[in-house]
């Protein structure tokens, strides 16, 4: 991956001060940290650089404070997990700018790690106010970013700073821009795409670029639904955006225009009922009752996409093919996403998959573990899906 500045082009670490960009914005109860996993993900390039003998400075946004102090928001609880997760002190600054940050900084050790409080408690931190960023490069040498899923923002911490210091991505970084360049930018042909979920409108960007870059493309989820009216199909009571059709009928003739064949469900399994085990039966999408609703592809649809991911050499997924939240309609999602695991273990398939329902549908299927690389990132990987640049990542691109 020559594309970007990575840690193996910083040179020695060796007591130099590293601000190091994290995503510690996990989940909290009561003061507690309920979910551990992005702060597990973070440790190793931390332990690297301090085993180097690099002073480590977190540097991390926590909720939305929007400049005020809000206590809820302070990261300080976040350290207990943090020193855990590590296995060794994690100091604490009650500021991320200014006396106190300099202090903490000027105590430090080589090896040692110290996290700044919440850098959304200035309001110059979103709007990656210069004077900002040179606050906070005041207390850094280096500075090497670990939060993708934030580098779809250019804030000060993760965009601003890496035009003032010397620039690096960290493993947990550099591991999601390989499998996004291996996803989408130079993969292995032919690519097949996955895009599920419930609205046509929150993916309209995203389907259109695709259509440009793979040559399959399945469409499940709800949004499945606008697309069959399009087609003239009747849908029932089935979630649908109707005012949508000409937009659905562009993306396809787009897709025609592109060589990208489109997959469609040809089967529904439909119900009377939103809710779990609610009476069901498989029709063909031709002949959906009036007073039913689609919730998830059918057996002989299920079989069409099993087929193209035997065909495809990558796949990107994004959202789930049916109500996954709800037992009997997550069966497509399931079937799918264990037929791409057991190809990607056969290593026959590269599988890339992100955004927050798709962990969880894949983490349901049992099948997450077994794809290639799960993006966590859910607006980062959903822009990267779009075809956007995201500053936090351009700014890390090799120069020359």
């Amino acid at each position: 991956m020559t594309a970007f500045r990575t840690l193996d082009d910083a040179g020695s670490l060796q007591g130099k001060r590293v601000l190091l960009r994290v995503d510690v914005n996990v989940p909290m109860e009561n003061g507690r940290v309920t979910d551990a996993t992005r702060i597990e993900r973070v440790v190793p390039t931390i332990r690297e650089i301090a085993d180097q003998g690099g002073r480590v400075i977190l540097l991390a946004h926590f909720g939305r404070p929007k400049g005020k102090r809000e206590p809820k928001d302070s990261l300080e609880p976040v350290v207990p997990a943090l020193s855990a997760a590590l296995g060794r002190p994690v100091a604490f600054a009650e500021d991320c700018v200014g006396e106190a940050a300099a202090a903490a900084v000027s105590g430090l050790k080589d090896g040692d790690v110290l996290l700044l409080e919440n850098t959304r408690y200035h309001t110059g931190e979103e709007k990656n106010d210069p004077a900002f960023v040179a606050a906070l490069a005041e207390n850094g040498d280096v500075y090497v970013n670990e939060a993708f899923s934030a580098a779809h923002r250019a804030h000060a911490s993760t965009e601003g700073l890496a035009h003032k210091l010397p620039a690096f991505a960290g493993r947990l970084m550099q591991a999601e821009l390989d499998a996004l360049t291996k996803g989408l930018e130079a993969p292995k042909r032919p690519v097949i795409a996955i895009v599920g979920g419930a609205k046509v409108s929150s993916k309209i960007d995203l389907l259109q670029n695709l259509v440009a870059k793979v040559d399959m493309l399945v469409i499940g989820g709800g949004m499945a639904n606008t697309f069959l009216h399009a087609q003239g199909k009747a849908v029932g009571k089935s979630l649908c955006e109707r005012d949508l059709a000409e937009t659905a009928t562009r993306i396809l003739q787009a897709a025609e225009a592109a060589k990208c064949r489109v997959i469609l469900p040809v089967d529904a399994v439909i119900a009377r009922a939103f809710e779990a085990n609610a009476a069901n039966e498989t029709v063909s999408v031709d002949a959906v009752p009036e007073d039913a609703m689609i919730l998830d592809a059918g057996p002989a649809s299920v079989a069409e996409i099993e087929a193209a991911i035997d065909q495809a050499a990558t796949l990107v997924w994004n959202g789930p093919l049916g109500a996954f939240e709800l037992t009997p309609f997550d069966a497509a999602t399931v079937a799918a996403a264990r037929h791409a695991a057991e190809r990607t273990k056969a290593g026959q398939l590269v599988s890339v998959a992100g955004g927050g329902d798709t962990v969880a549908a894949l983490n349901h299927a049992g099948a997450g573990e077994a794809f290639s690389y799960v993006s966590t990132a859910g607006g980062a990987f959903l822009e990267w899906l779009e075809g956007k640049e995201l500053p936090g990542v351009e700014a890390l691109r090799a120069k020359g």
